[in-house]
């Protein structure tokens, strides 16, 4: 039987092309920082000034890519059946992992400088997993509604918005280049993970419609922002806020599906449901941190430019 061979540099091409990515379709990454950048200076509520350049670090977030997505909604699920794998077992020890994890994974991201996909991508798990022990921790433990808590949280997740937008004036991820920046940036993400896990479990259990009627209306949600930046020129922004908002009640809502016997689940496990999503998340963050499909294109030049200089020299140095 023949198989079909497999052009991985194609590939790498491919998934590094404009069009592949939501948010920058008919911009290049750096471009759209570039209008990021114009309009965060022409934003009336940013009163602080530019960061000087000393305090600048390289962009520490991937290239959103169809990969970051589908990178994200795989942690989404498998943040969903980990948590409620380990709260099953043991609430303090969930408590444990899922507080201490976060903060190991934080301490380890902002303690470098640039991007890095292993850490990056740990910190995202991380969030997953406490995020969604925030919000099924006061629904379960204190005998909360979903619907109240769903409100809250996007309440809370408004706030985030408005703090981090007044003091920089943009909520752009090609920008996350200061500390401030970066630690603004993971308080939304924890916001709209706890806010995705509140909204997704309120329609498919307190609304009734089961996991996968859930994940339907999510699939259909998160082609608004898509649809819209497309046809109606929405603000690559708010787009890529909007979807990111609802990959968290999508992919819980699939692995809810998979592993809950409840709400039309197929009732295979929460452990086995993490487990099999954390062997695939393993083996996507070790493709693109060889590959560096998702590393910033400042970040490929820069490490580029530095590999070439000791070249020159030495050329430089070789007697004629």
């Amino acid at each position: 039987m023949l198989l079909p061979k497999f052009d991985l540099a194609a590939v790498a091409w491919w998934s590094r092309h404009p069009l592949m990515s939501v948010g920058v379709m008919s911009k290049t990454a750096s471009a759209a920082a570039a209008d990021d950048q114009a309009a965060a200076r022409r934003a009336p509520g940013n009163r602080r000034a530019p960061a000087s350049t000393a305090s600048r670090v390289l962009a520490k977030v991937p290239e959103i890519t169809l990969m970051f997505w589908a990178m994200k909604l795989l942690t989404t699920g498998m943040g969903e059946a980990m948590s409620d794998f380990l709260g099953s077992h043991s609430v303090p020890i969930a408590g444990i992992v899922g507080f201490g994890g976060m903060l190991l994974a934080l301490w380890l991201q902002l303690r470098h400088e640039g991007y890095s996909a292993p850490r990056y991508w740990f910190v995202v798990m991380m969030v997953a997993v406490f995020g969604t022990m925030i919000a099924d921790g006061i629904h379960d433990g204190a005998g909360i509604s979903y619907g109240i808590t769903t409100p809250v949280f996007a309440a809370l997740t408004a706030l985030v918005f408005v703090l981090w937008y007044r003091s920089e004036g943009t909520l752009s991820i090609h920008l996350i280049d200061t500390r401030r920046r970066e630690i603004y940036y993971w308080c939304a993400v924890l916001a709209t993970f706890s806010l995705g896990t509140a909204a997704g479990d309120l329609t498919a259990t307190e609304f009734g419609m089961g996991f996968w009627a859930s994940a339907l209306l999510f699939a259909v949600l998160i082609a608004i922002p898509v649809v819209g930046w497309a046809r109606w020129h929405w603000g690559s922004v708010f787009s890529f806020w909007f979807a990111y908002i609802i990959t968290r009640p999508l992919g819980a809502s699939f692995a809810d599906g998979f592993s809950k016997p409840n709400g039309g689940g197929l009732s295979l496990g929460d452990g086995l449901v993490a487990g099999i999503a954390l062997l695939i998340f393993i083996g996507l963050v070790s493709w693109v941190a060889i590959t560096k499909l998702d590393t910033p294109r400042a970040q490929r030049r820069a490490a580029a430019a530095g590999a070439a200089a000791p070249a020159a020299s030495e050329l430089a140095a070789e007697p004629d």
